[in-house]
């Protein structure tokens, strides 16, 4: 599910995006995974919470300057502050 009305543009966005899906604050069961995509219909950008089947849960799209940007962040997890 991605919600066209809900898009990340920001790496600060994206972080807290992130910090939400961890937590659990979005209440979704069985979250596995956080990818950076591309819709295979149009190569539009978005980040997908995944489930331990590789099935999406959530998505947001993301600006382009966010999936070429964000990729080590989604990759290493935000990192705790202090």
């Amino acid at each position: 599910m991605i919600n066209d009305n809900d898009i990340i543009d920001t790496l600060e966005e994206l972080e807290v995006f992130l910090r939400s899906v961890e937590s659990g604050k979005l209440g979704l069961d069985n979250a596995a995974g956080i990818a950076l995509a591309t819709n295979n219909a149009d190569g539009r950008p978005f980040i997908a919470v995944l489930d331990d089947n590789h099935q999406l849960l959530l998505g947001r799209w993301v600006t382009q300057e966010v999936y070429d940007n964000g990729k080590d962040l989604v990759r290493n997890a935000p990192q705790q502050r202090h």
